[in-house]
């Protein structure tokens, strides 16, 4: 809520100062020694003029049975927290599992036709044995037949939404939207009382990308919000599969083009998808033997006892978990991954394997 500090800058701050609450207390020569910290951010952030409207937003959370996810939090979605920019806050209304074992997204053009709703849930259809969360964003065309053909399918589903939760947009997926809370959830992260305007749907699309292994664009134009999120998935070195479709078709353009540039897997049914993303392949990854009468050094234990609860954690949450200086936990991590004991992931995480 502090202006001027949108999601990188927000996290940068909470691992700087050991934690959000931190933040606030922080003293102006501290935070004035914090690279990209501007004087008027600081003035900000000292002001505390948002922790009224923070209180708001707690009171709209708790009437309403949002769930806050903080971006160190375990029920957080994985798959993005690793994401550089992914939201430092969301909001959620559901029981699904955001951390299912297979997460894909399903992505089109609002102008499906007949042939692009029956591909979508033929898709779904397919994929419906394994354990998968179907991810859209409750758009009309596509990521409607997405949202439907999940609930058709007895698969959760979830909407990720580019407004805040005292609303559905569009309106006339409002009774979608119901019967998505009984089997999935409604995802944002956007503040109650935003509004759906045209800058949030790019940040709505790359939630999307984030949250997932794989994403699926059915039919899409050559330009649009479906090529939008296929490029943000692509950044985030997640797998792009399309389905091909008749040449000079307008809403299949966009499908062939990441095809033919190689930035989609071509796609004809669920099989594909287990064969690319491997599935069907046991990729349970065997410890290394740690070396004998190995004995942790304070520092050591420190760091572990952080993984306690869940085996892959952020480097933010080592810092603020252990208190112990930036140097020393790399230092610290090195050892234990020349050990393996831990492995180094994409985006600042360590995963325990012992």
């Amino acid at each position: 809520m502090i202006p001027g500090v949108g999601d990188v800058i927000g996290k940068k701050l909470v691992a700087y100062c050991g934690g959000p609450e931190a933040v606030f207390f922080e003293k102006k020569s501290a935070l004035s020694k914090i690279q990209g910290i501007s004087e008027q951010i600081i003035r900000n952030i000292l002001s505390q003029n948002v922790l009224i409207r923070a209180e708001q937003e707690v009171v709209f959370m708790e009437d309403n049975g949002i769930i806050p996810l903080f971006y160190l939090d375990r029920e957080y979605p994985k798959r993005l927290q690793h994401c550089h920019d992914s939201p430092i806050m969301l909001y959620y209304k559901g029981e699904a599992n955001l951390n299912c074992k297979h997460v894909i997204g399903v992505v089109g053009t609002r102008n499906a036709t007949e042939y692009g709703r029956y591909l979508t849930e033929k898709i779904i259809s397919d994929l419906a044995s394994e354990d998968i969360l179907v991810v859209s964003g409750l758009a009309y065309g596509i990521d409607t037949a997405a949202h439907c053909s999940a609930l058709k399918c007895n698969v959760n589903t979830v909407a990720v939404l580019g407004h805040g939760l005292q609303m559905i947009y569009p309106a006339a997926n409002k009774k979608l939207a119901n019967n998505i809370l009984e089997h999935g959830g409604l995802l944002t992260e956007f503040l109650s009382g935003t509004i759906p305007e045209r800058e949030n749907f790019p940040k709505r699309n790359r939630v999307v990308a984030g949250m997932i292994d794989c994403l699926i664009v059915v039919e899409s134009a050559l330009k649009g919000g479906a090529l939008i999120t296929a490029d943000i998935a692509n950044s985030y070195d997640r797998e792009v599969f399309a389905f091909p479709g008749r040449i000079g078709d307008l809403y299949s353009e966009g499908c062939n083009y990441l095809i033919r540039v190689n930035k989609a897997n071509l796609l004809e049914c669920g099989d594909n998808i287990r064969y690319i993303m491997r599935w069907d392949v046991d990729t349970k990854v065997v410890a290394k033997q740690m070396r004998l009468f190995r004995t942790f050094s304070e520092e050591e234990q420190k760091i572990l006892d952080v993984f306690v609860h869940d085996n892959t954690v952020h480097i933010d949450r080592i810092i603020i978990e252990t208190q112990l200086p930036l140097s020393k936990i790399a230092e610290v991590l090195l050892s234990l991954e020349f050990d393996g004991i831990v492995n180094a992931l994409p985006g600042k995480r360590y995963e325990k394997v012992l």
